[in-house]
């Protein structure tokens, strides 16, 4: 793979490292700005641990001082991997006013220009290139160091001075890999916070000061090709559950499509937080607004409604924000019009056009008459089921989600039966041991499942019609 192996997911990784990096009214001031960092946050152990060992869960919501990536590649001779550790280094920027031939601490200062500084935690992008051959990790582990120095940062104002503060942050990585069978790999990355906290109960705003914020890795390289774990292909999917990471989420990165089943990659993205395989920044956002890009439009209208006494504050408490209300504020009509919503696709192009009369009935005036998800009903395994019918749930792991997962094996009732405008079939339902069930059903609030993934219960009957409790269930 020639260049930078890592460039097709770059806008994306971007987006994980800077995600909820300050919040809309992007106000020092604002209450949600003062609880910062929340996503892939590696703290030195002994602070972490001051209260008992972390408990280990899917995706960086929860401190702890390492990460964990396990996940399949396949890989041809000579194969190379290479691995890149990227997190925020916090930098704190402390306005100073010079007073009789001395510099003093102040909450805020107005610099020679006129320009408004106010004294707040910043961050800056840290990032470490590293590889090894494939044999050399099958060898053994191998460990490099990925520890941000520590700085400090002058710039004057005229009646004072802007002084930003890095602390040292010190951090390994150790790469692993195992042979599960010829030509398939296991590899293990694991990040760890090597630093040790001046106090072991010290608050968490000094405790950040030496952490690895929203801390993610990228792995890619030469002759490798990473397995799906989500979604793999179904003869190593015994394989793929056998993999446990730790405190971040591996997907695949880059466009789908480039491998013959989908379910391989020639990057991994293991996240912080919980992402589907190949995910992309939506071509219609201008720009970052910390917030992944979902919500674009109420973001950019909210912004454009701050008062010019807001946007001052914004533009004092950090260059990024400052740059964000820039952006709105010169945003041509065309691009805003943009934001409003794209639909990606109702259904393949090539089939919409080779075959029109194949598509959905209801791209069709009056094409859903008749259907009624209350009384409709699917046939599996030569039973009926519809509304009030009793199932298991077994969800597939190629396309479940995280939710999905922790579904497998409960047994629920069937709310309703929901054909989609791409002609396929979804059944709603609710969970027998949620407590919240009842309420579920009286909002319209429900799992939706394949018929394939649901196996019936009882003796066969036609399904049993449900006493109405509330409004109808409303489509998924």
């Amino acid at each position: 793979m020639s260049g930078d192996p890592f460039a097709q997911v770059g806008a994306v990784a971007d987006a994980v490292l800077y995600e909820g990096y300050l919040l809309y009214p992007y106000r020092r001031s604002s209450a949600k700005n003062r609880v910062r960092w929340q996503f892939g946050v590696l703290l030195p152990r002994t602070w972490v641990e001051a209260d008992g060992p972390v408990t280990e869960g899917i995706s960086g919501s929860a401190d702890s001082w390492y990460q964990r990536t396990e996940c399949l590649v396949r890989a041809a001779p000579g194969a190379v991997l290479r691995v890149r550790v990227r997190y925020l280094q916090l930098q704190h920027k402390q306005v100073e006013a010079l007073s009789e031939g001395r510099y003093r601490p102040v909450e805020s200062l107005r610099g020679a220009d006129g320009t408004a500084h106010l004294s707040f935690d910043e961050a800056v992008p840290y990032e470490v290139d590293l590889a090894w051959p494939l044999a050399e990790l099958l060898r053994g582990p191998c460990t490099a160091d990925v520890s941000a120095p520590p700085a400090v940062e002058t710039g004057e104002l005229g009646a004072g001075r802007v002084v930003r503060r890095r602390e040292h942050v010190r951090a390994h990585t150790t790469v692993a890999a195992e042979k599960l069978a010829d030509g398939l790999y296991r590899l293990c990355v694991r990040t760890e916070n090597a630093g040790e906290a001046p106090e072991a109960r010290a608050p968490r705003a000094e405790a950040l000061r030496q952490a690895l914020l929203a801390a993610h890795t990228l792995l890619g390289g030469e002759g490798l090709e990473f397995v799906s774990q989500t979604d793999p292909p179904a003869a190593l999917r015994d394989r793929a559950r056998g993999c446990r990471s730790a405190f971040t989420f591996p997907v695949l990165g880059g466009p789908a499509g480039e491998s013959a089943d989908g379910a391989t990659g020639p990057v991994l993205l293991s996240a912080p937080i919980i992402l589907p395989d190949h995910p992309q920044v939506a071509p219609e956002s201008p720009g970052d607004l910390h917030d992944a890009a979902e919500i674009d439009e109420i973001l950019t209208l909210r912004t454009m409604l701050l008062t010019d006494e807001e946007k001052a504050e914004a533009r004092a408490t950090d260059p990024r924000a400052a740059r964000i209300l820039d952006r709105v504020d010169t945003m041509p009509p065309e691009v805003f019009a943009n934001l409003h919503g794209a639909i990606r696709s109702l259904a393949p192009a090539k089939e919409a056009a080779e075959a029109p009369e194949a598509r959905p009935a209801w791209w069709q005036e009056g094409g859903d008459a008749g259907l009624s998800p209350t009384t409709d009903t699917v046939t599996v395994d030569g039973v009926p089921l519809g509304t009030g019918s009793r199932v298991r749930l077994n969800p597939r792991l190629r396309g479940a989600d995280a939710q999905d997962m922790f579904l497998v094996g409960r047994t629920a009732e069937v709310a309703a039966v929901f054909h989609d405008v791409d002609g396929s079939v979804h059944l709603a339902v609710t969970v027998d041991d949620d407590p919240a069930a009842e309420l579920h059903g009286w909002y319209g609030r429900f799992h939706y499942f394949r018929p394939d993934e649901l196996e019936p219960l009882g003796d066969g009957a036609e399904p049993r019609p449900r006493s109405p409790a509330g409004p109808e269930p409303g489509r998924p």
